[in-house]
């Protein structure tokens, strides 16, 4: 796709069903849809829509876990020139009503329920169910809330739809994505259709998506990292998407062998886990390729740990805004690092309390700028997210070498003061990664019993490996500086995870409460 000619999602689905009409463009374990048929379907769907009174920059909410349905609704509401407003299938009543207010959202489609759960029944007072048009007091801007399923019983006009689609300029808002910190309230990012498609086209050869491969997400589309990662990261580069509702590693393995994916791009320990699943020995996955998650590649075909760029970005900017190819390993110098900033993005370093950038080297906070950029935040004004010079302030300690690589410390509210020495989370998380048996590491503070915070360490195992304490605090001590040491360290038992938020992020109140137990 050419995105700087006009990127916007009709004109790639337009460009993409004329290029490779009969490719897959979503797979998932029972079903399977070629362009042509996602842009006739929702083609359609998008007349049924605007013969409901949706229109150009009407804000659509979408609850609905992930499969060709959501795909369907999605490129509907996108090519008509509506917002889409993808909802996470975890929310409750609570949550979900301060995400319709914030994104101030006029109809929501949603499914009967997910995973033993009946979102009609949990819902029924917070939404006008079955109303072609009216309010609820709770929800003044929501006017309708449909099932899914109804929407396929109108007549259609397509005309009216046609008209809206041909309207459509990158500059329009694309969509609302919610994101939040450990601890912060959900956030409703604005995208418009030339920076999320500029974004995602701009991370292709750096996430090594190319034509025609066959790339797999289990993440769900409510999240950047389904959306952005992979339904939107499939159209920029004509490649097909395989996905699933509910992963399990008898389901992944048999989808990833049958329909020969090239490049596995799920949660690392979920690669893990298949690797280690007995299953995976009889499993053909000889199709994918370097640029995968490593633990599920053959040995040979694995980087060095660490030798990789870790890829670095936020819901603001549409992913990853900074890295460098996920199938070369890069210099000595550079591991740990993010690599260099993408085409169209700006990276700089500043001074916390004044703004002023720093010199190359030393610590600040990360700011960014570029056409990948967001257009602002739901409820917030453009002085409250972007510098008068349009930095926006991301919250991220990092530092630029002499390389232009970035390096990332943590977050602004996450770095700790030990002893009156300042320690980053994610450098001491990083070394015990070294370690060998351990696969995954989250460091965060805890109350020493003077009420002073000392650095506390939760350690994931890799499979099948016994790992003592005073062994990894042993190797630690060859990684790190004294006052960086864990003095509370906890090895948890094998199958065992830290909590998370229902983004999958670790919950940080839970994990102190945790380490202290």
């Amino acid at each position: 796709m050419t995105v700087d000619q006009k990127p916007t999602i009709p004109t790639a689905l337009a460009s993409l069903t004329d290029r490779c009409p009969n490719r897959d463009a979503l797979v998932t374990a029972t079903e399977r849809i070629t362009w042509t048929e996602l842009d006739v379907r929702s083609r359609g769907l998008a007349a049924v829509l605007a013969d409901r009174g949706v229109t150009r920059r009407t804000r659509v909410g979408l609850l609905m876990e992930n499969g060709i349905d959501w795909a369907v609704h999605a490129f509907a509401i996108m090519r008509m020139g509506a917002v889409l407003v993808p909802l996470s299938t975890f929310l409750r009543a609570p949550e979900l009503d301060q995400q319709l207010r914030t994104a101030a959202v006029e109809r929501l489609i949603l499914v009967d329920g997910f995973r033993d759960r009946n979102f009609l029944d949990e819902f029924k007072d917070l939404l006008p169910l079955g109303a072609r048009d009216g309010r609820t007091p709770r929800l003044p801007a929501l006017r309708s809330a449909w099932r899914h399923d109804e929407l396929r019983d109108a007549p259609p006009s397509s005309e009216k739809a046609s008209a809206l689609e041909d309207r459509v300029r990158p500059a329009d808002d694309l969509a609302i994505m919610f994101t939040s910190g450990s601890r912060g309230t959900p956030k409703g990012v604005i995208h418009t259709h030339g920076n999320a498609l500029r974004a995602v086209a701009a991370s292709l050869p750096i996430r090594c998506v190319r034509p025609g491969d066959r790339l797999y997400i289990p993440m769900p589309f409510f999240w950047m990292g389904g959306f952005g990662g992979g339904l939107l990261t499939v159209l920029a580069a004509g490649a097909t998407l395989l996905t699933e509702a509910v992963p399990s590693p008898e389901s992944t393995l048999e989808l990833l062998s049958r329909e020969r994916a090239t490049l596995f791009r799920g949660w690392p320990d979920q690669a893990a886990r298949l690797a280690a699943h007995p299953l995976a020995a009889e499993t053909d996955l000889s199709s994918l390729r370097p640029g995968s998650l490593p633990a599920i590649l053959p040995p040979h075909l694995r980087s060095h740990p660490g030798a990789r760029a870790n890829l670095f970005g936020m819901t603001e900017t549409f992913g990853p805004y900074c890295g460098d190819p996920l199938d070369q390993d890069m210099r000595p110098e550079a591991w740990g690092s993010c690599g260099t900033p993408f085409p169209g993005m700006q990276v700089r370093i500043a001074t916390p309390e004044t703004g002023e950038p720093t010199p190359s080297g030393e610590h600040g906070e990360i700011q960014v700028r570029g056409r990948h950029l967001m257009r602002g935040i739901c409820g917030r004004s453009r002085e409250e997210v972007f510098t008068k010079d349009g930095w926006c302030r991301t919250g991220d300690i990092g530092h630029l070498d002499d390389a232009g690589r970035l390096w990332h410390h943590g977050r602004l509210d996450d770095m700790l003061k030990i002893r009156g020495a300042t320690v980053y989370p994610t450098e001491v998380e990083s070394a015990l990664q070294t370690i060998p048996g351990i696969h995954q590491a989250f460091v965060t503070d805890v109350p020493a019993p003077d009420g002073t915070p000392q650095i506390a360490a939760a350690v994931i195992p890799e499979p099948d490996t016994a790992l003592d304490e005073a062994d990894v605090l042993k190797a630690a001590r060859t990684q790190l500086s004294a006052f960086k040491l864990p003095t509370v360290l906890r090895v948890l038992p094998p199958g065992e995870d830290v909590p998370r938020l229902p983004t999958g992020k670790p919950n940080k109140p839970a994990l102190q409460r945790l380490l202290t137990e």
